[in-house]
């Protein structure tokens, strides 16, 4: 399946694509040093600083019910850890890793694999296509929650030893904060050097500031047997158990970040990365706060500061910020690399994305999500105050997004000829127990939670509203484009001015002749002796190799022929484009002119004509509902302008406009 993007980015005619499901096996990354100390930058930061926080709130929802500090501290462990390694490890490392497109991953790769992006409105894959989009607008809300409750936490560590300072947390994160998206637009490439070392610090530190509370309270190591977990949660009561369930899940959140960066460092550097060192140090660095906990119940007002020696503390703050911003950064560039997918796709308008590093495509920008996400993180900071008010926003969209993922990857599986009873076993086993955590989570609805789900909501709404309208807006485009053999018979009948140059049309079809030709012909009655109409489709594959970029045919050849004395020469260009790729039409003539498929001198003196379509919302034209017709009217007035997108020269674009009633 393909998508062409037109002007204005809208859905057109399939294209043949050669299939993208297959069984997993091959990657494009080897478990090396550089990459997996990478990894711990970029994909571990997010769940790497959660023991900043996770423990002490399972803690404290389990005491605020009746519990011991030491049966809470051991139960909130055990849960922890088998959370990790059921969760994270298993389902994620083992498992998930496996569901790549072609060596990459991520929600909107799942979608891709399972071509349901151009699914029929009524069917079973559009219904399975609003599940996929709810699960990536789900990680913009956790895109605003995580720099805010990361950076939070790490900052009230000063009021450990200065009290005073605790009105002066939430002014100190919102500078931070704001210092972060302020540079967003120079790119992190030179930053990111540093993302890796300081993370192995930070979770060396991890075992570090661990180790010596485990060896005054070994008896916490009895939190390895799972039974403790199963035990405490049975007896505490069910509003209890959902509260600590619900707590408990923030050790995991950030585990999604495994497979949404698979296409950058490849499962085994991510594996190696996560069994050698991530997993360990957390599950060392959870036993060494619980230990605390039984030995001084009043630690846990922050047990992770609590662990640290005193002279250590403002030092321990340094390297917490230092690692919270990363863990903030990587969740930021996951986001602008979502929505660069999700444009390619066709499920969010044209929006301005900058490369900030030439040789990593990995670092983008995209100036409108930079400051719409850094309007939200801060609204965060502000309305909710402290890393404990935010732990009720935080873990729900997490929860949501995660069962959505298991069941998406148990529909690959099938699609790929796994063995249906293992598939409903394996999966069926692990959406339960994402059930669970978002039923747990669930009850956190009306102390925050449901932030982070009314950001997921407004950006599904616009996602389908974006999809539904351009669907809508082709099938009234399709009734005003002029035919092939109507266009050619027009030209017989009245032959126009032959102008020199080459003129090329961009279109969102790859059939009919573009509205903007046809309009040329009927006001203007000339043409350029060479024609090019071009269409870009981005596959439902990431990369598409430049061999295979472009694709040259005739424009009705037998018609062609018979009035070769008034038609110019007409070709037919296609440029394919994978769906991590940014496309460039310049680009892509360049490679159709290499492969020999269009002569040199077609550049030499090119006009590109770019349609210029004004949507006018119409009660009387069936489609949306009138106030989402104006909704989509509006985003599409905003978009970015398809020159600049699609990298065409300013000096050598015309616009021609056209009014379109929806």
């Amino acid at each position: 399946m393909s998508q062409a993007l037109p002007s204005a980015a809208a859905p057109a005619v399939d294209l043949p694509a050669a299939p993208v499901a297959r069984k997993p096996g091959a990657v494009r990354h080897g478990p090396g040093a550089a990459l997996m100390l990478g990894a711990l930058g970029v994909v571990y930061g997010d769940i790497g600083t959660s023991p900043l926080y996770a423990f002490k709130e399972a803690v404290k929802a389990a005491t605020a019910g009746g519990a011991s500090v030491p049966a809470a501290a051991t139960g909130a462990v055990s849960l922890i850890l088998w959370s990790l390694i059921l969760i994270v490890s298993l389902k994620y490392a083992v498992l998930i890793l496996r569901a790549d497109n072609r060596g990459e991953g991520g929600i909107v790769a799942m979608l891709a694999l399972l071509g349901a992006r151009q699914a029929r409105p009524g069917t079973g894959k559009a219904l399975l296509l609003v599940v996929g989009l709810v699960g990536a607008a789900l990680l913009y809300g956790d895109g605003a929650i995580t720099p805010a409750i990361s950076v939070l936490s790490a900052i009230e560590g000063v009021k450990v030893d200065a009290p005073a300072l605790g009105p002066y947390v939430v002014p100190i994160t919102l500078v931070i904060l704001v210092g972060l998206f302020l540079v967003q637009h120079k790119g992190v490439a030179a930053i990111g050097r540093v993302f890796g070392p300081v993370m192995l610090v930070w979770f060396v530190v991890l075992v570090l500031l661990a180790i010596p509370s485990i060896l005054r309270t070994p008896e916490i190591l009895a939190a390895a047997n799972p039974l403790r977990a199963v035990d405490f949660l049975v007896h505490a009561g069910w509003h209890v158990s959902f509260l600590m369930l619900g707590a408990a899940f923030l050790a995991v959140t950030g585990g999604e970040a495994m497979y949404a960066d698979l296409g950058h460092f490849g499962a085994p550097a991510i594996r190696f990365a996560w069994f050698g060192l991530v997993l360990p140090a957390l599950l060392i660095h959870y036993c060494g706060q619980g230990a605390l906990i039984i030995a001084d119940p009043g630690a846990v007002e922050n047990p992770f500061y609590r662990l640290a020696p005193d002279w250590a503390h403002y030092p321990l703050v340094a390297l917490a910020t230092m690692a919270t911003v990363i863990a903030s950064q990587a969740v930021i560039s996951g986001v602008y690399s979502l929505t660069q997918q999700s444009i390619q796709l066709g499920f969010m308008p044209m929006m301005r994305v900058v490369h900030t590093d030439r040789d990593e495509r990995g670092q983008i920008y995209v100036p409108a999500v930079n400051w719409l996400l850094a309007a939200a993180t801060l609204t965060a900071v502000v309305v909710f105050g402290s890393s404990d008010a935010l732990a009720g926003a935080y873990g729900i969209a997490v929860s949501a997004l995660m069962g959505i993922t298991t069941l998406l990857a148990a529909l690959i599986a099938l699609r790929w000829g796994y063995n249906p009873i293992l598939v409903f076993a394996v999966n069926g086993a692990f959406l339960t127990l994402d059930a669970v955590f978002f039923a747990a989570n669930s009850v956190k609805l009306f102390e925050g939670g449901w932030f982070p789900l009314l950001l997921a909501a407004a950006v599904a709404f616009l996602m389908l509203t974006w999809m539904t309208g351009n669907r809508v807006l082709e099938s009234v485009r399709q009734t005003m484009r002029m035919s092939e053999a109507t266009f050619l018979a027009r030209l017989t009948s009245h032959p126009p001015v032959t102008l020199p140059g080459t003129a090329a049309f961009l279109t969102a079809a790859t059939d009919g002749i573009p509205m903007a030709l046809g309009r040329l012909l009927e006001r203007s009655r000339c043409l350029h002796e060479r024609i090019l109409l071009i269409t870009v489709v981005y596959e439902e594959e990431p990369v598409i190799c430049a061999a295979e970029r472009a694709q040259v045919t005739l424009v009705a050849q037998g018609i062609r022929k018979a009035i070769s004395k008034y038609t110019p020469g007409m070709e037919r260009v296609v440029l394919r484009y994978g769906f991590m790729q940014t496309a460039s039409i310049p680009e892509g003539l360049r490679c159709a002119v290499a492969s020999g498929l269009l002569p040199p001198e077609y550049l030499e003196d090119i006009t590109y004509f770019v349609g210029h379509e004004v949507v006018i919302p119409s009660p009387t034209h069936p489609g949306m509902a009138p106030w989402r017709e104006a909704m989509f009217s509006f985003m599409k007035r905003n978009a970015e302008r398809t020159g600049a997108h699609f990298g065409l020269p300013t000096r050598q674009i015309v616009e021609v406009g056209t009014e379109i009633e929806i």
